[in-house]
């Protein structure tokens, strides 16, 4: 028996995009569905970050390659956007990778170049205690998860 994690924010997450998919259909760039997600999961209440940058920390070194995650939503679910054919094992490994490099507790891949849109949806668990809040000792509560870069990220988180 399999078991299904079921999160109220990940389901608000899919809810966004299938009423997104539903009114453009697929056939779309990336970032026309990526944009309307963000507005969509705005316009729910849903804390969302666009274009948020993802520095790879190596031999102790914190470089900024201009690796950009699509969506950071709730502070620590990344959302990939793919328009393509058909998902492959590459776009698999790439959203592994985020998941691995951010240390967020899930990563949703969303192919929006289908039919149905749950025929294009991968959902993966990170870190974490699953639906509750991740320790944050590394940080202040509520501080972005993520490093930013001014004028660069989406949407400003409330209170800041």
């Amino acid at each position: 028996m399999t078991h299904v994690h079921r999160d109220a924010v990940g389901r608000q997450i899919i809810a966004a995009a299938i009423k997104v998919h539903r009114a453009l259909g697929p056939g779309l760039l990336e970032s026309s569905y990526e944009v309307c997600l963000e507005h969509e999961l705005s316009a729910r209440g849903v804390r969302v970050d666009r274009q948020v940058p993802v520095p790879i920390v190596y031999d102790g070194l914190s470089l900024d390659c201009g690796y950009r995650l699509d969506l950071v939503v709730d502070g620590d679910i990344v959302v990939e956007v793919k328009s393509v054919e058909e998902l492959l094992p590459l776009h698999t490994a790439q959203i592994l990778t985020y998941l691995r490099l951010t240390g967020a507790r899930q990563a949703l891949l969303l192919n929006f170049n289908t039919v149905r849109l749950r025929d294009g949806l991968l959902s993966f668990l990170g870190e974490g205690k699953q639906g509750s809040q991740r320790p944050r000792a590394s940080r202040a509560f509520g501080e972005h998860p993520f490093p930013r870069v001014p004028g660069i990220g989406g949407a400003s988180w409330p209170g800041k």
